[in-house]
């Protein structure tokens, strides 16, 4: 077993600061999907969604965490993919839930205070929010032991964050922010795609029945390329809707996507997967600051 480092890293390990981006990126989408709308941003209302989403990946990540080592997968096999903290023992269990617990009231009344100012929708998305970052690896039935764990993602990332935020800012939803929705969540399902794809093994040995473990190795190569391959797809449909060529700019991105799918059957070893998976989240990264940028300089063009 490593040896212990320090708190800070011990608790920068069960957070996974890495996989932040993922609850910025749609916040940040839906934020400028309503300035291309009405040519504004509530700053204070998207500083507080932002708090929000990442709020619900910190909880996740550490339930994810701690759900792990409390169900004994660390005592099983070999596991390839990033070291926990409480599997490590560098964290307890019951200090990594307190941690879980503190951060679910402090998301809770942040999003009381966002269903004051916007209404019972915001309360829907923020509860429901919190019930799937809590069940993912937690309850009787953990989302993550599943085949539904991309296709949640896909939702909550997508579809409940990036129209979450279009609704919180603007009160309203459009087609132009449903296909960014499902374009940015995508990208999100893509990365827990090759995040199972590499863990495939070890995920069977101990009982969760991912896409990944339930498919053989190359369908589930499949499935990683059509996530990684929609949100370009959804680009050329953004770019017909508002008759706008700027839209394609995140097209951009695409000989990146497509040397990440060409990379993944030649991954060995967890190592080359962890690569993988990182270069995955910088591309979740850049495809939503183009394709915000795209939005805000496409509006600033017409007006």
């Amino acid at each position: 077993m490593p040896p212990p480092p320090s708190a800070v890293k011990a608790w920068a390990t069960a957070l996974r600061p890495a996989s932040l981006v993922l609850a910025v990126g749609p916040v940040w989408v839906g934020a400028c999907v309503v300035f291309f709308q009405t040519g504004e941003v509530p700053a204070q209302l998207t500083l507080m969604a932002l708090a929000a989403a990442l709020l619900m990946q910190a909880i996740t990540n550490l339930q994810n965490d701690a759900g792990f080592t409390a169900r004994g997968c660390a005592t099983v096999g070999h596991h390839s993919g990033l070291p926990r903290a409480t599997a490590n023992a560098w964290l307890s269990v019951k200090t990594v839930r307190m941690a879980i617990v503190l951060l679910s009231v402090i998301a809770t009344a942040l999003g009381l205070s966002l269903v004051m100012a916007r209404g019972w929708v915001v309360l829907v998305l923020g509860m429901s929010s919190l019930v799937a970052a809590l069940a993912y690896m937690g309850g009787p039935k953990p989302i993550a032991y599943t085949a539904w764990g991309e296709v949640t993602v896909w939702v909550f990332f997508g579809w409940v964050a990036v129209l979450g935020t279009q609704w919180l800012l603007s009160h309203q939803i459009t087609a132009l922010g449903v296909l960014a929705a499902q374009a940015v969540g995508s990208l999100s399902a893509g990365a827990l795609a090759v995040n199972n794809q590499r863990d495939r093994m070890h995920d069977g040995l101990v009982g969760r029945r991912t896409l990944a473990v339930v498919l053989s190795a190359k369908a589930s190569e499949r499935v990683v390329c059509a996530w990684l391959c929609l949100p370009f797809a959804l680009s050329v449909a953004m770019a017909l809707l508002t008759t706008n060529l700027l839209f394609l700019v995140p097209l951009l991105l695409l000989p990146k996507a497509i040397a990440l799918m060409r990379r993944l059957p030649h991954c060995a070893c967890g190592s080359d997967y962890n690569a993988l998976l990182f270069d995955v989240f910088r591309l979740v990264l850049w495809y939503a600051a183009l394709l915000s940028a795209v939005l805000v300089g496409a509006r600033s063009i017409t007006t």
